[in-house]
């Protein structure tokens, strides 16, 4: 019954007058949240559910304890091209006191109309004096992935008296069957970012650097995590208006 429910729930808040608010609600013991925007990103920042469709939306329920689960969809497969997706997770987050912190969970990926396989991913995360790390591993239909991950919260480098957030994600990617390519075969691969953020004016400026191990026509067996497989640097900015 809760699969179903959640699906409900989703069809509701997939809607072009949601504007991507979040609702909240005790109920007893439990936080519920639901929403258009993920209420929640875990392994301490990580693992970030994400949105692909014009209609999505979600559940989360949080106990005192630390215990909490949901479902995710970023897509409802109402738009052309978009096919129904729900992703299920389940974690454990707790912290020891206001420096340091843990968290442990995992998540499914179901995609309900299509014979796509689902995977599975479990993680985790440590917050440590206002820094977060985390790890993830991840089984998917054609790969698996190792990912390890660094958030140094707000430094100000070299002196210059403004807060800088860096962040580093790295990860090596192992084909379930070797991609052909000129001269021989590619079985797996790395690749990897490193992002320097800060706030200015409401708007959060992102400086990032990507690339991966592969390159030359090598690049046609990449399906990373990055836009592209050879380096490149780009500057985003963005602003919440709800």
């Amino acid at each position: 019954m809760f699969k179903p429910f959640c699906l409900l729930l989703v069809g509701l808040l997939a809607c072009p007058g949601a504007f991507a608010q979040i609702f909240q609600r005790e109920l007893g013991d439990f936080d519920l949240k639901l929403g258009t925007s993920p209420s929640r990103s875990m392994a301490q920042g990580l693992v970030k559910p994400s949105a692909v469709g014009a209609f999505h939306g979600g559940l989360d329920l949080s106990h005192d304890s630390g215990l909490y689960f949901g479902q995710w969809s970023p897509s409802v497969g109402l738009t052309p091209g978009k096919d129904l997706e729900v992703d299920s997770y389940l974690g454990f987050k707790q912290p020891f006191d206001q420096t340091l912190g843990y968290e442990i969970g995992t998540i499914r990926y179901s995609y309900p109309r299509v014979e796509t396989p689902d995977s599975q991913e479990l993680f985790g995360g440590l917050t440590l004096l206002g820094s977060r790390f985390g790890l993830a591993f991840s089984d998917d239909p054609d790969k698996r992935n190792n990912t390890l991950f660094a958030d140094f919260g707000g430094n100000q480098p070299f002196g210059i008296g403004i807060s800088i957030s860096i962040s580093m994600k790295y990860t090596r990617h192992r084909l379930n069957t070797p991609v052909s390519v000129d001269g021989g075969y590619v079985s797996a691969f790395s690749d990897w970012s490193l992002k320097f953020s800060r706030p200015f004016m409401g708007i959060d400026l992102n400086l990032i650097y990507s690339n991966s191990s592969l390159g030359g026509s090598d690049c046609s067996a990449y399906s990373g995590h990055n836009s592209q497989c050879d380096g490149l640097v780009t500057l985003k900015a963005e602003r919440a208006f709800y």
